[in-house]
Formats: structure tokens, sequence, C-alpha cells
């Protein structure tokens, strides 16, 4: 059978259109049922605390629900692998915590590749870190314990939600800068690593204020220091670190949202404005500042974007560090990853694009960063 030229490129016109169609399809559709939220920590921690929050809103904003799945394990790499995988129709979704592009520097292998494997939402808030430690350690001040654990060399150890959360680089910057014989244990999330200061089985802990803001309020941990610039909310009465005499060591982390590569722009699209929307509102904002986040709600194009270019030498790369840091950065081992990752610590609020670092060594290990290492609490 014969087609004529005019009906076939009519057929031909049609097909052609059925792409856009099917997208326009996808987004007036969106959700078609419940949607994954996966958090890779245990219940507890900043991330899994925001999520939660956003999971419910979320929920109400898009008609069908969106549930909070913990897939903890790795320092996030086992739940961040999974929805790497996943099928990009917007039906899962990560809430990513700031180690989301730490890790890839910090292990040999990890499941993702943090930039191709996944496409931003949106950079949703901000949080600090806190000092905690077990009450029967006999330090009131920050001061105080800097000099407990130089008098015991070998004898404290802190624990995090994680190697490569900023928890853990806090920390790092903690042991370096004051040359203290410190042990790191990684936890699963930083309900975890609380719960380890609140039991003595690890008497210091670097952590986020969410997890920890009960328990300082029941006096099972005491608060010696936050490493935000200002005091945080929830803890008024609690110094920032520069207030305690050591401002150089400095950061705070982040919760963003991504979702698969390949995802639908028409989805992500649905999805920022909603967060955005949810965000905004007086009653969350509120929520979220008694908890101790600070709201960025970015664009997916600013959520993608670091501040500073991709460095392509380590000279690049500290050019923004203070010189005793990039003294410490010169040396091999954990002294290199470590300071290099918490000078860049500081900034990684706006930081999505993970940067390199020297391979770890057995130095490395020890302190908990590398592929092949594993703590128990």
């Amino acid at each position: 059978m014969r087609v004529s030229r005019r009906k076939f490129l009519y057929l031909a016109a049609a097909a052609a259109a059925l792409p856009s169609v099917s997208r326009a399809g996808w987004a007036q559709a969106y959700p078609s049922r419940p949607v994954r939220a996966v958090v890779a920590f245990a219940p507890g921690g900043v991330t899994d605390t925001f999520g939660r929050l956003m999971a419910q809103k979320l929920t109400e904003q898009l008609g069908k629900q969106v549930y909070v799945e913990n897939i903890a394990g790795a320092s996030g790499n086992i739940g961040t692998g999974q929805v790497a995988k996943a099928v990009p129709d917007g039906h899962t979704i990560l809430f990513a915590f700031s180690s989301h592009v730490v890790n890839p520097t910090l292990f040999a292998r990890v499941p993702y590749d943090a930039v191709n494997d996944f496409k931003p939402v949106t950079l949703a808030v901000a949080s600090t870190t806190v000092l905690t430690v077990n009450p029967a350690v006999p330090a009131k001040t920050v001061k105080e314990l800097v000099e407990l654990i130089k008098a015991n060399p070998g004898k404290y150890s802190f624990g995090s939600a994680g190697a490569g959360t900023q928890a853990h680089l806090a920390g790092e910057q903690f042991r370096l800068l004051l040359g203290l014989d410190l042990v790191h244990v990684p936890f699963g999330g930083g309900g975890p690593a609380v719960a380890a200061v609140v039991a003595g089985h690890t008497p210091i802990s670097f952590g986020s204020p969410q997890a920890a803001m009960q328990h300082v309020k029941e006096g099972t941990v005491r608060a010696l220091a936050v490493t935000s610039k200002r005091r945080s909310q929830i803890f008024p009465d609690v110094p920032t670190m520069t207030e305690a005499g050591y401002p150089d060591i400095e950061g705070d982390s982040w919760v963003g949202i991504l979702v698969p590569a390949g995802t639908p722009a028409d989805i992500i699209t649905v999805l920022h404005r909603e967060s955005a929307k949810i965000l905004a509102q007086p009653d969350m904002k509120e929520r979220l500042a008694t908890l101790g986040y600070d709201v960025v709600a970015s664009t997916p194009e600013e959520f993608a974007a670091p501040p500073i270019s991709r460095p392509n030498s380590t000279q690049d790369a500290l050019r923004d560090c203070e010189p005793i840091e990039r003294r410490r950065a010169f040396n091999e081992g954990v002294e290199q990853c470590c300071s290099y990752l918490a000078c860049f610590g500081r900034h990684s609020a706006c930081l999505p694009l993970p940067y390199p670092c020297k391979a770890p060594t057995i130095s490395s290990r020890r302190a908990g960063i590398g592929s092949g290492f594993t703590s128990t609490p």
C-alpha cells in the first residue's frame, strides 16, 4: 500500500509530537502512586528529622502519600546507591545530606556518581554541628575538654553520624588543629551517635542539634559549643566555637532533595515548586527554626552550581584555606584528606560537587576513613 507524501508528513509530525505530549502527561499525572523518600541514615538525625517534616507536607501538597524509608549504612552510601539505580519517574526521591558530596573523596568506591547519577531539586536547609559530652566527662567548656584530652592521650574518642559527614569533618578539624590524640567512631546516623554519648560508650560527639536537643534538655548530655558563626536558636546558651576561643573550627551542613538522573524536567519542576511553597509557609519556617534549621530553598540551578570552580590542583583547591590548614593539607595521610575537606566544610551549605582527595593511607584508616574500615560502637 502506497502512502501519499502529505499523509506521510502528517504521520511523521504526529510521531514527533508524542514525546512532548508524553512529558506533559507525566507532569499532569504525577504522582500516580505513593512516593518513596529515602533517608540514607538512621532515624533521629538532621536528615531524618527534616525529611519526615517535609514528607508530611509534600503528602498534603501532592495529594499522594510521601513516605520516608531509612536505608542506613556506610555513611549514607547504601541508601544513596539505591536511589541512584531507581526508576527515574519521580516516585523515588532522596533527602541528601552534605556527606553526599564528600563520600566519593573518602571511600575507594561508592555505589553512585554524586554528579551524574542525580538531578538536583533544591538545597532545602542548612544546619550547624554541636559538640556534646557525657555528663561524667569533667569538662564544662571546650578549653577544659582540650586540656583533659591532652592530659589523657589515647583515652578519649568522639562519635559522629558517619565518615564524611560534616560532624566527622568538624571533629577532625578539632583533632588536627589542636593536635589531639582522639579516635573517630562512625555511627549510622546522628541519633545513634548521640545515644552512644548518653550511654557513655563514646564520651564525646560532634553531631546534629536535632538529635541532641532533647538529651541536652534532659541533662543526659552536655553541649559545649556549636560550629556555626552565630549561636543556635535551640541552644541560645551554648557558645560558638569562635566564642569558645577556637575560630578555625567552623562549618555547617545541608539537606537537599535529589532525584535519579533521567527524571523528566517537568516532574523536577513540580517537586521544586511544591517544596519551595512548603519552605515558604510561616508555620514551616517557624518549626524548622525551632529545630535548628536555616531555610535555603535554592533553585535546581543554584544547587547544581558550586560557588567556586572545580579545582585542577591541590594548590588551587586550597586557595581559600587558612595557613595552618594549608600546611597540614600537604602532609601525608589523614592530615591531607581531613584538613582539605574540613577547609571546604565551612562552605558545605552550598557545595553540591565532590572534590578530589589523596587516596587514604593506613593512618587515615585509623581515623575511620577509607574503603574497608569498619568500626563498631
